[in-house]
Formats: C-alpha cells, structure tokens, sequence
C-alpha cells in the first residue's frame, strides 16, 4: 500500500501523531475510524461535493495503521521527517547566527574606518583654526560613562555613544558647534558632552 508521509494518517483520523501516536492500540485506532465514518456518511452528509474523495483519505489511512507492518514503516518515515525538520531548523537558526555576527563584523569595519577618518578629521583641525605649538597641561575628552552618570543621562543606549578625546592646543578650543559640525558628517549627533580634564603635572 502506497504511504504519503506528507500526509499524517493518525490526524486523518483525528489522532494525535508522532510518538503519541504510535503508543496507540489497534482498537484506538477502529474506534476513531468508525467515529470519522459515521461522521463522513453521504447520509449524514448528501450535500458535500467532497464526501467520496475524503472517505478515500479516511480508509487508506485506517488500512495503513491497522496493519502492523505497515504502521511501522509509516512511524519511522514520521520520525525521519521529523528529524529532518528539526535539523532544517537548526540549520536556520545557525543561518541567523551567523548572519548576526556577519553584520557585527562589518558594522566593527566600518566603526574602524569611521574613527581612523574622524581622527584626521580632528588632526587637521588646529591648522584650520589657527594654534601655537605650545601643548598646555589640560585635554578635552569626549563623553565619558562618568561624565553620562554625572549628568543624569544613564538612559542613554551605550553602543550609539562616540568617545573622543584630544589634545587641545593653544589658543585653538573647540566649540560645541564646531565639534556637532565634525561629527555630523558621519552621522546624527543627538547630544554633545565635552569635559575638560586636567593632565597630571609633569613638572
């Protein structure tokens, strides 16, 4: 008898399936079939256009599973199909896995060229606006986790925060608008938080 394993005969005949299914006794199994008969009988039901066709589906199910041998083959290629979904699945979550950290290790390169642009960006800033070449003993910092807990900002999600730092040369400071308009070229800037800190003194 020809099995169709897309087909699950135990829900043809409105068993449960799998290992369930295949703990189930041979009366089980003529008890659903007689129930699903009586419910199918074209006097019961004249009208429907698919009686004959789901009569067919109903006893080539029961005569697969009534038959032990058969049952059993059936059974295995279940639990082959089965398996092999499981494995597809897993193979898509890998699939995802992967994917995610694929993206993470672009987003790492591009992060890497983004900061090597921004710091000649930053180098050429002091000729631009004129400075001496004297280095004073404080630097300017970028935002800082202290600096974010300081200033109440803690909500702030981590991974979009830039911290830069630098040397501030001479008379050549750099206002927040100059730094927005920096930054901005390599993306949205939300909020800007400078702090000054003074160097340790090397004297």
């Amino acid at each position: 008898m020809e099995m169709n394993v897309e087909e699950d005969h135990y829900n043809v005949l409105g068993l449960p399936s799998g290992e369930e299914g295949a703990k189930l006794t041979e009366k089980e199994i003529t008890e659903a079939y007689r129930v699903k008969a009586l419910a199918l009988h074209m006097g019961k039901r004249p009208n429907n256009p698919h009686v004959h066709a789901n009569f067919q589906r109903l006893d080539t199910a029961y005569g697969i599973l009534k038959n032990e041998s058969s049952r059993k083959v059936f059974d295995q290629r279940l639990r082959d199909q089965t398996e092999k979904h499981r494995r597809h699945s897993e193979l898509l979550s890998l699939d995802s896995v992967l994917s995610y950290f694929e993206a993470r290790a672009r987003a790492a390169v591009a992060y890497a060229k983004m900061m090597r642009k921004l710091g000649l960006e930053v180098a050429r800033m002091p000729a631009t606006h004129g400075t001496t070449d004297t280095v004073p003993k404080r630097e300017t910092r970028g935002v800082g986790k202290k600096v974010i807990n300081d200033l109440n900002l803690g909500l702030l999600d981590e991974e979009k925060i830039l911290k830069v730092s630098w040397e501030k040369l001479g008379g050549g400071g750099y206002t927040a608008e100059m730094l927005r308009d920096l930054l901005s070229k390599f993306g949205e800037v939300e909020d800007l938080v400078i702090q000054e800190i003074s160097a340790l003194d090397g004297d």
